[in-house]
């Protein structure tokens, strides 16, 4: 699980700037109100990027546990793991 969170996390951020400095861009419109929207939405995916993807989702991951595949039949107990099952059956025409 950390693994996964430490592959992504690099392309999460990379994509979060980006798409806040798309935001930033519309500030050069000479409409106020936009520029005003722009601001807010920029600010608003820097923090999700920086505070909540890279910090707490990782803490609650970490938390969490086994817990945080919960819907998922990766916790289930009497299920066997994916590279155990047998391969299905295939239908040939």
């Amino acid at each position: 699980m950390l693994r996964a969170l430490a592959v992504t996390g690099g392309v999460i951020t990379s994509a979060g700037v980006v798409l806040a400095a798309t935001f930033s861009a519309l500030n050069v419109l000479p409409l106020v109100p936009s520029v005003q929207v722009a601001v807010i939405v920029a600010v608003g995916v820097l923090l999700d990027t920086m505070l909540v993807r890279s910090l707490l989702v990782p803490a609650f991951a970490l938390d969490l546990g086994a817990r945080t595949w919960w819907p998922s039949r990766l916790t289930r107990s009497s299920a066997a793991p994916v590279h155990a099952r047998p391969l299905e059956r295939t239908l040939h025409l």
